[in-house]
Parts: C-alpha cells; sequence; structure tokens
C-alpha cells in the first residue's frame, strides 16, 4: 500500500506519580500529558512500569487510545477523561486504534516507528485506577480496547506529529476483533501470517491464539 496521513497525535503522557494499588503493590498507570516523549524499544522514557510481569517490556512498550473513544468515555460517564486517563501514553486522533491489524505498522512525526502487537486487557488496577464501577465489564464489553505497541525505530513523540499508516497485513484480523472473538479461524490466519509473511506474534499473544485453537 502506499503510506499516506492517518491521523495526528493528540497529546503524549507518562507516568505523572508511582502510587499504591493494592496493600503489597504499586502501579504507575497515573499517566499525565507532557511536551514530549522518548519512544525506545524498552518503553516510553519516565514512564514507571511497576507489574513487569504484565506491563510493559518489548511488546508492550508503548499503549495508544483513540481520541474519538475517549469521547465516547467521557460522553458515557460525564466526565473528563484527558490524556494518560486510561493509562495511555499516545492519545491519537483520526486513528482507528482498537480495529489496527495486529502486525500494523505506523509512522509517528518523521522517526518513529512502531508496530501494533495486541489489544489492552482490562484488569482490577485499571478499574481502581478510574474509580468506575464495574469498569472492567464495561471497558471489555464496548471493545474500546486500544492496543499495544512495539518500538522498532525509536525517536521523539510530540502533540501535532502526523501518523502514518507504514504496513497493513492481509490477516485481517484487529485488535478489538482479537480482544472480542478470539475465533479459532482468525488465529490460524494469525498463525499463518506468522509462518507465511514473518509477522512476530508477542508471546502472551500467542498464548491464546494457540489456546484458541484447540476449540476449532
Amino acid at each position: 500500500m502506499t503510506p499516506g496521513p492517518t491521523g495526528t497525535v493528540e497529546a503524549v503522557s507518562v507516568t505523572w506519580a508511582v502510587k499504591a494499588d493494592l496493600p503489597t503493590d504499586t502501579t504507575g498507570i497515573d499517566k499525565r500529558e507532557v511536551p514530549v516523549v522518548t519512544l525506545t524499544p524498552a518503553g516510553v522514557e519516565g514512564d514507571r512500569v511497576q507489574d513487569t510481569r504484565h506491563h510493559g517490556g518489548r511488546d508492550k512498550a508503548v499503549y495508544a487510545y483513540a481520541g474519538e473513544d475517549a469521547d465516547h468515555w467521557a460522553a458515557e460517564l460525564g466526565r473528563d477523561v484527558p490524556p494518560g486517563w486510561f493509562g495511555d501514553n499516545l492519545r491519537l486522533r483520526g486513528v482507528a486504534v482498537s480495529e489496527a491489524l495486529i502486525g500494523e505498522r505506523w509512522r509517528l512525526g518523521d522517526d518513529v516507528l512502531v508496530e501494533v502487537t495486541q489489544p489492552r486487557v482490562p484488569c482490577m488496577t485499571f478499574q481502581r485506577h478510574v474509580d468506575e464501577p464495574r469498569w472492567v465489564k464495561r471497558f471489555a464489553q464496548a471493545n474500546r480496547v486500544g492496543a499495544y505497541l512495539r518500538v522498532l525505530q525509536p525517536g521523539q513523540v510530540r502533540a501535532g506529529d502526523a501518523v502514518r499508516v507504514m504496513h497493513r497485513p492481509a490477516h485481517g484480523v484487529s485488535a478489538a476483533r482479537w480482544f472480542g472473538e478470539q475465533d479459532p479461524a482468525d488465529a490460524r490466519r494469525l498463525l499463518d501470517a506468522q509462518e507465511r509473511d514473518g509477522l512476530e506474534l508477542a508471546p502472551s499473544l500467542l498464548a491464546y491464539v494457540e489456546r484458541a485453537l484447540t476449540r476449532a
């Protein structure tokens, strides 16, 4: 495909403060908007990942959320949902983040290249952070989950940077589609793309893909 303008970076955010979550745990989910961030393969400089078992690392280096989905929640909840409210590092406008395909690649600004790896799975830490009743269930049912990104080419990103789709795989399985269905046929499409086209499935996603195949 021919790359072209897709949308823009609306805001960038990093951890504002590490806060207590459970009596023995802390979380870096409380993120606030900053002027510029540096994306690296290991994550976002200045971010704080406390639960390294479930967050961060190469395949969850950056979390992106769509401004349009944030608008939906602001209306639904009757409250502001500023950049970082979802634990997002990137708030993108004009980019259907949840509908991005696994393995889709975006150019952010002039230098940074990222790849969509998997959907965000909501957890109780997220629910406690936003302080909304039944939040995990509501967020999951809406399937406006956003996407984790792998950083292929590092660099700085700021509000106003263009977002361009550079590569879109042929398998057709989006982050939201996988999160909502985990269909065995989609699992086979993802594995075929890995074997045939060089798609690199994140280990955490691959485990669910292989499990889905057992239901075929």
